[in-house]
């Protein structure tokens, strides 16, 4: 029900001279109703409070009622109130106005206002009716929206810069056509399989790999389509661990961030490039190196720029509870991980 309707009805209960019926009528609507009903004087103090708006904001009609409607407005945006109530006193409307409000435990909420004047049996403008609507799961998912959009748009580019390194070395070692285009099939079907375990699944589970796997494994099929065609460029060491499938989607997001950036300017861009990955395990967590070597100063130093790939990157590894470090060295990129056992999904030794 929006703040016209209720008003509409308040005033057609009060034509008919209502009695306690009427009223009663009138109250169990508001209190039905999914959304937050609240209604204040004009001098911006709490009148009427209904259960929905006890759900959303955290106080009870009875700590709320009397106090004034600025206990739900943060700091920062405590001048929207005087331009409402400037807009109630001109008799207009505010239609679906988006904000932020503030909770009773300090938490912040997503909400859509519609406020209303509300008049006396005089057409006297007295106050205001909200009606407040959480809006916080259609926000989040606008900007999940938004960031799968821009992830698309980024894997798009890299794919393409990836897939023209793949053609790059596969062309130097490559004696015939027919042996390119063999080459260049198992790269791309390799590079296929290890992009789809990056990908969410549609029910917004963990990832298209629903069993669990290792973490070598995943290595292995991110790395796979830049093997040479004599010769292994990229070496694995140390202690191979699982990895829960709720844990997959964010480490492969964040290791095929590593060898997208090897392939377009470290390790795995030329031919005598070489890449070691070392997993240490420690009682409480797991420590990664991810060392380049033979690479030139020039293609080193184009993996400096910044771009969505790098708030990928901090924001995985933010997500990953971890702490990174990178640091580059005369022959190449040496990046240090350290990762809670939990950013596995394995469990720490009691």
């Amino acid at each position: 029900m929006s703040a016209d309707q209720l008003n509409k009805l308040l005033a057609e209960l009060r034509a008919a001279q209502p009695g306690h019926d009427a009223a009663a009528f009138l109250a169990a609507i508001v209190e039905s109703s999914d959304d937050a009903i609240v209604s204040k004087s004009l001098d911006g103090i709490i009148t009427t409070w209904n259960l929905s708006a006890e759900r959303l904001f955290g106080y009870t009609a009875a700590e709320a009622v009397g106090r004034p409607i600025t206990i739900l407005i943060p700091e920062d945006r405590l001048d929207e109130e005087p331009a409402i109530i400037t807009r109630i006193k001109a008799g207009e409307r505010v239609d679906h106005f988006e904000t932020v409000r503030r909770r009773k435990d300090g938490s912040l909420i997503d909400i859509s206002l519609t406020i209303s004047p509300i008049r006396d049996r005089d057409g006297n403008i007295v106050g205001a009716s909200k009606i407040a609507r959480d809006i916080s799961d259609r926000k989040r998912a606008i900007e999940q929206q938004s960031m799968l959009l821009r992830e698309m748009h980024h894997r798009v580019k890299n794919l393409f810069a990836i897939t023209s390194s793949i053609i790059t070395l596969a062309a130097r070692t490559a004696r015939t056509p027919e042996e390119l285009a063999e080459g260049m099939k198992k790269r791309l079907i390799s590079l296929s399989h290890a992009h789809q375990m990056t990908l969410p699944s549609f029910n917004g589970g963990a990832s298209s790999a629903d069993q669990n796997t290792t973490f070598f494994t995943l290595l292995t099929h991110l790395l796979s389509p830049f093997e040479g065609s004599d010769t292994r460029r990229w070496h694995l060491h140390g202690d191979d661990t699982h990895i829960s499938a709720d844990r997959l989607t964010s480490l492969a997001l964040l290791f095929h961030e590593y060898a997208t950036n090897a392939v377009k300017y470290g390790a795995l861009s030329t031919s005598e490039g070489r890449l070691d990955i070392t997993l240490t395990l420690a009682p409480d967590c797991f420590q990664i190196v991810w060392l380049e070597s033979n690479t030139t100063p020039e293609t080193t130093a184009g993996s400096k720029e910044a771009g969505f790939g790098t708030t990928l990157e901090k924001m995985l590894i933010r997500a990953l509870n971890a702490e990174a470090s990178r640091e580059w060295k005369p022959h190449g990129l040496l990046i240090k991980l350290t990762l809670p056992r939990d950013a596995f999904g394995i469990p720490v030794p009691s």
